[in-house]
This record gives C-alpha cells, structure tokens and sequence, in this order.
C-alpha cells in the first residue's frame, strides 16, 4: 500500500509538473525609485545661511529610499542626472579639481555608492566643468551611466571614435525579482538616457568640436527597437527632460520632450527630471490625457521628483509573466516628499538625515565650509531677492554692474577697433526668485545676502551658476525684442477686471530668463499682450510691452526710438544666454567677446574692487525699469507671490517702490501673497 501511495505521489506531481509548464503564468510587483537633479546637495544643509536645511539633501532622500525599499519586495533604484553642479560643494570640488588638487570619488558619488543605484543618467550640467571632470566623476561611480543622444566628435575617451555614442546608450540588465508566490523570477529591464541637444549652447566653450548632440526623440526611436530585439521585458526612460509639448510633440530638437516619449512604441515607463517640478502634481491637471492620480501619461507612468532631493519618485507595477512574456497589468506613480508643512504653515520633516551619508562626506562638507566662508569684501545694503519680479533689485543690480565693469575692462584692453566706443549694456536675471512655484521648497529659494562682511558663499548665493562672461553685439531693434520676450515673465493685466489677478507668469516662463538689461530705461505694460512666448517664438506680432526704451549717453543725449533701434550695443552676459540663441540677438554670430572667467568670479572680483577703493559694494538698484501706471477707474486686484518671512516682511516694508499690501493667506505652496497697486485713476 506504501508503494502504491509512493506512485500516486509521484504521478501527481509529475502531473502538476506538466501543468506549470504548460501554463506557465505568474505575477509579480516591482517598484523603481527615482532621485533627480540633486545637484550637488549631498548635505542637508544651507551653505548660504550656515545652517541646517530638512527641505533639501541627499542625505534625507536616502531614508525616503530606505523606508521605500521596506515597503516592496522588488525595489530598484535610478538617477536621472544633474548631479555635479548646483550646490557650494559641487563648486568647491570643481575648484580645487582646477587647482590640480583632484578628487578621488566625487562625494555625490560617495554617497550615492551606499545606496545601490542600478543606473545613472548624464544631465546638462554634468558638462558644466569640463569633460574630464565628468569622466573622472562617474568612473568612480558602482553603477553604470547611460546616454543615448550624444556623439563623440572628436578627442572622445577611452578609444571612442568619431560618430560612436560617448557614453553606452541604453543597458539591459538581467534582474531577479520574486514573484508574489514567493519565487524567484528573471526579468530583463532596459534602461535609456537622454539629455537636451541644448549642451551644445549652454557649453559651448566645453563641448564644441568634441560632442555632437542629437534629438530626444529621434534617439529613442533608433534605440527602442534595438532594445527590444536584444531582449528588454521591459524598458524604462530616463530622460534629462521636462514634459514639454503636448500640441507640439514632434520638435526633434526640443529640449522637454517627456510628452513626446510617451508616444514612442516600446517604452514602458519614464523617469524624468529637469525642469525641477513634480510630477504627477495638480501642476499638470490640465494636460491632455495626463491622469495625475495614477501618474499616467498617455497612458504610461511618469514620475519626476523635484530637485536638490526635496522628492523621491516611486513607480508602483504590477507584472504578469505569462506566454514567456512579461507585460505590466498596471501601474502607478507618485512623488514622495522629504518634509511637510504643518497646519500653521511651518515647515516639518518627514524623514532624518542618513548618518552615514553624513560620515561618507564629511571632509568634503568641511572643506566646502572653509571654501564659501572665504571673505571677499563688504556691501552697504542687504541683497535680498524677494521682490526681484516686480521691481528694480539689488540681487540682479550687483551682478549688472560687475559684468558691466568687467566688459568695459575688457572692451578698453582689446585690439578690436570694431568695438571701441559702442555703448556697453548688461544684462542679468533672477536665479532664485522663488524657484519655479511648483513645491513648497521653492518658498525657500531667493537670494538672503545681508549687509555687511561677504564670503564666496554670498557670491554664490548670488551668482547660482558658473558660467562665463560673454558680450554680445546687437542692434537696438534687437534689445527691445530681447526685453519683449523677457516681459513674458508678467501674465497679461485686464484693467477693467475687478477680480483676482496673478501677476507673474509661473507656468510659462523661467525667472532665469527675466533678463533686466542695464545701462538703458524703459517701462513695462503689462496690460499689452505678450509679443512672445517663453521660447522667444512670435505670438502677437503687433504687440508691444517695451515703452519709453532709452539710451543716454555719457554727454546726457538721450537715444530712443528709431534712432535707437538703428544703435548697435554691447551687451554683457552669460554663455548660457550668449549662445542659446533664444532672446533676439543672442546665438554665435553674435558673440565679440568669450572669456573664461566664470560670472561668479568676475563678481566676487568686482566685491573685492569696491570694496578696496570704496570701503564697501552699494548694490542699491538704479531703477532703470518699472511698470507703466495703468489708467483705470476700476479698482484692480493684482497679486504676486513671494517668500513669507519676518525678513520678507522687513525687506518689502523697507524697500518696495509701489504700494504692497500682504494678504492674510498663503498660498497652496506656502507662499505669502501681496497686492501691488499699478493702477492710476485718470484725472
């Protein structure tokens, strides 16, 4: 009877056996994390207030990833780039690298190396200091980079040669995952990474002649199919990359083009990054076929987690193997923050500080503290940016002027005969002017640079970038469209509208394209329509925003109308704008002037100059520019957004041209909301 018993087991099974195998179906969960544009802010910490930050840091994302870990069975980890710049520490290991004083592991790299990444993606900004930086950083990287769209040239690495990839485009990665019957499966994940064909203007002075750069989309299209015949079960996204277009999906040259990727075949998943944002968020709510409380674009999650680490991007799927394939039966996305607000408003974190990120780079964090509290000189006045959208202001007005000197220097010790005499302008933006109003942490983002003794620190904090002074040479026709299109920073004012309206134009236009230009005056109407969009694209050719635009020259003759738009001007800037080609006159074929030293330096400098011969820097704005009065006998309610602070308050009570009354309520975003009287009855 054992005997029988024994062979009717064994028949069972091999029963059961040839069941399976025939019907071969199981499921499985798997979640990918995802940190993006964390920009050298490893620490949570504020270099420019000396202090503490929860609302920032690496080293605060890596419990988020932890707990997040804890909580799925399959968890993977991504990086989708803009990683070496952006912070005081990204800026003092590049600054002792160009000493000669090179690092051994970058400490982003040092703490991203405890976190097991499965890949990273390049950002624009890894070019920023060189590309033997770059490569010296992500080779001491224990995970792989990937890139699809950028070509070596020429002087490639490690033996690439003209037209090969610079980096390895896309990898497939054989991955263990347990099913939910407790099992362990394969599945073969297909990573791609993208950046903006943009490098080659922003970087200019690194990357021409030595990288080509080719469409987002057209890249994945060539690699998708190649992916998927190499074996890919599914294929994840990357790209360095806003969301972008939904009416115009189809630009190859598109530097956000997150949209558009969605309507690529074979592409399961994207984890995207640059534009700084959450996604999903109710930011996006109004996009076709956006789903942002699944996450879904197009039908297919999408995630993008902020920057400097405020966010961690999950994506939830739910897989099934079955016909020796893998297919996701669903899936879903979310952005998981690093604080949170309390009912009064205060900021509260969610999440400590990773110890051993802390440990892992302390020497840098103590060399960065050295290096940004170097002094540089004395200002008179405080240098605070929390009206820099609505008036003349001392953040953008010092970095003019030191660019202004700098050029004139410059134009005065050159052989070009072409150059001499021409009027000198400068032109300079708000880079932190309350980020982009899209998560709370930008309530933080504005330039705080007390009167009194300046460190670099202060230079920084004013000067977020390191780019290079460049000088253009341009018509006066030309700077006025230049400002027409920075005046699309404003939303359009009805003047017979009683009810709320929003000043600043947070959805289309960056405040780091606000360009104020100096050494001209003008006035603003923001009652007109815009004659531009935010990509400098003619929308209302008939409109006009930019009045009273004038020139006065050192004699006191003032240039303006026709007279002026036939002037040709130099006009100091960045690389970033000088060759973007973005604003009227900008692009290479404009460019006179090209030198190394970074923006940051040149105003660092000016500090120091000012100080020597002066006592100290005056940043007190000029107010070369305004709004033009709008005659109205309706009583106008127009509001803009800033930080809310005591400092806020003090700064704003002291210094504001126009009357400002500060509402009651924040907004959803922490934000303190004014009033701002542009109104004039007629007389």
């Amino acid at each position: 009877m054992n005997k029988t018993l024994l062979a009717v087991m064994i028949s069972s099974a091999f029963a059961m056996s040839g069941c399976q195998s025939l019907d071969n179906t199981y499921s499985a969960q798997l979640r990918v994390l995802e940190t993006s544009d964390i920009h050298a802010n490893v620490m949570d910490y504020d270099y420019y207030q000396t202090k503490q930050d929860i609302t920032i840091g690496l080293a605060r994302t890596a419990s988020l990833i932890k707990a997040a870990r804890a909580e799925s069975e399959n968890t993977l980890l991504v990086d989708n780039g803009d990683l070496l710049q952006g912070s005081p520490m990204g800026d003092y290991i590049a600054s002792e690298f160009k000493k000669g004083n090179e690092f051994s592991t970058h400490p982003t790299h040092k703490a991203m190396n405890l976190l097991n990444y499965e890949v990273g993606n390049i950002g624009n900004h890894e070019f920023n200091y060189g590309l033997n930086f770059l490569n010296k950083a992500i080779n001491k990287a224990n995970f792989p980079y990937i890139n699809a769209n950028v070509y070596c040239e020429s002087d490639c690495w490690e033996g690439k040669k003209t037209g090969d990839n610079l980096f390895t485009p896309f990898i497939i990665k054989k991955t263990p995952i347990i099913d939910v019957q407790g099992i362990e499966r394969t599945i073969n994940i297909g990573y791609i990474g993208f950046v903006p064909p943009q490098i080659l203007q922003w970087d200019k002075q690194n990357l021409e002649g030595k990288v080509t750069v080719k469409g987002i989309v057209e890249s994945a299209e060539k690699f998708i199919p190649e992916m998927k015949a190499q074996g890919a079960d599914i294929i994840i996204a990357i790209p360095h990359s806003g969301i972008g277009s939904s009416e115009n999906p189809s630009d190859i040259h598109a530097e956000n083009a997150t949209y558009a990727l969605t309507t690529v075949k074979g592409i399961d998943a994207i984890m995207f990054g640059h534009s700084h944002s959450v996604f999903p968020s109710q930011q996006f709510a109004d996009l076709p076929n956006v789903d942002i409380t699944k996450g879904l674009i197009n039908g297919v999650p999408a995630v993008m987690p902020g920057r400097w680490g405020d966010n961690l991007g999950v994506i939830d799927f739910d897989l099934q193997y079955s016909n020796q394939t893998w297919s996701i039966k669903s899936a879903k996305s979310e952005s998981r923050q690093i604080y949170q607000r309390n009912e009064a408003g205060s900021k509260v974190a969610v999440v400590e500080a990773d110890k051993a990120i802390h440990d892992a780079v302390a020497d840098e964090h103590k060399g960065t503290l050295a290096f940004v509290n170097a002094p540089i000189g004395k200002a008179t006045s405080d240098m605070y940016s929390f009206l820099t959208l609505v008036q003349d202001d001392p953040t953008v007005q010092i970095v003019s002027n030191a660019q202004l000197q700098y050029v004139k220097d410059q134009v005065a010790a050159s052989d070009n005969s072409s150059l001499k005499g021409l009027p000198i302008l400068s032109a300079a933006a708000p880079f932190k002017a309350g980020g982009r109003h899209s998560a709370a942490s930008d309530g933080d983002a504005f330039v705080q640079v007390p009167k009194g003794a300046l460190t670099y620190k202060n230079a920084a904090d004013l000067y977020l970038y390191p780019n290079t002074v460049v000088a253009l040479k341009i018509t006066g026709a030309q700077l006025k469209d230049w400002l027409e299109c920075s005046a699309n920073q404003f939303n359009q004012i009805d003047k017979h509208s009683s009810s709320p309206q929003y000043l600043i134009n947070w959805k289309d236009h960056r405040t780091y394209n606000f360009d104020v230009i100096d050494g001209v005056t003008y006035k603003i109407d923001v009652t007109q329509a815009s004659k531009f969009d935010s990509n400098c694209t003619v929308i209302d050719p008939t409109a006009e925003r930019i009045v009273g635009l004038t020139y006065t020259d050192q004699q006191g003759k003032k240039i303006t109308g026709e007279q002026l738009e036939k002037q040709q001007f130099i006009v100091g800037t960045n690389n970033y704008r000088a060759f973007g080609g973005k604003f009227a006159g900008t692009g290479a074929n404009y460019v006179v002037m090209e030198q190394p030293d970074t923006n940051r330096d040149v105003l660092a400098a000016y500090i120091t100059s000012q100080t020597n011969t002066q006592g100290a820097v005056n940043p007190s704005a000029d107010n070369n520019w305004d709004f033009v009065d709008i005659i109205t006998p309706t009583k106008l309610d127009i509001r803009f957004e800033t930080q809310d602070s005591e400092t806020a308050d003090h700064f704003i009570k002291t210094y504001a041209q126009r009357s400002l009354t500060k509402r009651a309520k924040q907004d959803e975003l922490g934000f303190a909301v004014y009033n701002i009287q542009l109104s004039k009855k007629a007389q």
